[in-house]
């Protein structure tokens, strides 16, 4: 580390049974802040995710961003052996991330019950499409479907075209920080409040319905049903996406009533500035296509640049539209850290996201990229005890 005070979360051990998004983000971020993750895979080819988008010389570029910090192990969990072989790196660790369809790890021996007996200490977090429980915990489900199923789709895009998606993974990143949560309030409850292990049940789609805001409670009282409102912020005025000269845009945030004000005499529209009705957000969302126009003809008739620097003047919210060269180069992306500089096994250079949060006395770090395919497997088994022998016999029947 750069930084030679201690992580967070050293002397956690973690074992990840998990693949793709959902549970491997859980756990990149345990280990970002010193957790001892042991990533477990498949021999046949490791995490899917290593194949997934842009690939640099046969890896995906995004795994050295998601494993990053982790031990890879190669177990073939369907092998008893393998099935063993998990067992043991359980009986003393702290936590298990697992996001496997519900009853898979069962079936393999590897579930609750089989684990938290004998390691009454640990904590298992199970991230899954609908949670452990329930009608529809059988059923197959990825962050696109938790997506729908938890109102976020249906809200987003434009009311006179279908729904549109992010263009992340949202549904899956979401329920993993609530995976993070949920491990470290039981973490919390098992050490200074002398509990027990316990399972944290993250259901993929309960995950995205809690950021859902006021959704349920305004279609209970009044029976409305929020509808999609292109890039506004409905019911909150003015905040939107507005054009500039050159077809840039400039992404607006003027709704505070103080804010408003400040606006709106900036772009010499002291009459909308000064209006009484206009005064509060009330009064603004009744008027919104009129402030929406307003706001939008003036920024129509200038370049990006400008804007910009008028809305900063007046202390207005207000940003360009990132892209990823954007990003790249941003003072204050680079001041803060969050551009990393690391090297592909071939030695090329390379950035990655800094860490996210910055914590003044134990910050956590990117101590190695994400690791090939097994990369760990003899350190972690010959700590377990099995001998180089053992070792080259389950590597020889398929089991690691």
């Amino acid at each position: 580390m750069s930084d030679a005070k201690s992580p967070p979360l050293k002397g956690i051990k973690v074992i990840e049974l998990g693949t793709l998004i959902a549970g491997p983000f859980c756990s990149r971020i345990l280990a970002e802040f010193g957790a001892e993750v042991i990533k477990i895979e498949s021999p046949d080819g490791g995490d899917q995710l290593r194949q997934w988008r842009k690939l640099y010389q046969g890896t995906s570029l995004w795994w050295y961003a998601q494993a990053r910090n982790k031990k890879s192990v190669t177990v073939n969990l369907r092998a008893p052996q393998g099935q063993e072989i998990v067992r043991k790196l359980a009986a003393d660790a702290d936590v298990v991330i697992e996001n496997f369809r519900p009853g898979a790890l069962e079936k393999w021996n590897l579930g609750w019950e089989q684990l938290s007996k004998l390691n009454p200490r640990l904590i298992m977090v199970r991230l899954s499409g609908y949670g452990q429980t329930g009608p529809y915990r059988d059923r197959p489900g990825f962050g696109t479907v938790a997506e729908a199923m938890g109102g976020m789709r249906y809200v987003t895009g434009y009311e006179d075209r279908p729904p549109v998606r992010l263009g992340i993974s949202i549904g899956d990143s979401i329920a993993s920080l609530y995976g993070v949560i949920g491990a470290m309030m039981a973490l919390h409850h098992r050490n200074v409040n002398g509990g027990r292990g316990q399972v944290v049940d993250v259901a993929l789609y309960e995950a995205v319905f809690s950021m859902m805001e006021s959704l349920v409670p305004e279609f209970d009282v009044l029976g409305f049903i929020r509808e999609r409102a292109g890039n506004a912020l409905p019911g909150i005025v003015p905040s939107n996406t507005y054009p500039t000269r050159a077809g840039k845009f400039v992404i607006i945030g003027a709704n505070n009533d103080s804010i408003f004000k400040r606006m709106m005499t900036a772009i010499g529209r002291g009459d909308l500035a000064n209006d009484p009705a206009l005064a509060t957000n009330a009064g603004r969302v009744a008027r919104t296509e009129e402030l929406d126009r307003a706001i939008a003809d003036w920024t129509r008739e200038h370049d990006l640049d400008h804007v910009l620097s008028v809305l900063d003047k007046a202390e207005v919210p207000s940003s360009k539209v990132y892209d990823a060269s954007d990003i790249v180069n941003d003072v204050h992306y680079l001041a803060r850290g969050m551009i990393e500089r690391h090297r592909l096994p071939d030695g090329k250079e390379f950035k990655l996201p800094g860490i996210v949060p910055k914590m003044s006395d134990t910050p956590g770090a990117t101590e190695w990229v994400g690791p090939a395919l097994g990369a760990h497997t003899a350190e972690i088994l010959s700590a377990l005890g099995y001998d180089q022998a053992q070792q080259q016999e389950l590597k020889a029947h398929g089991v690691i």
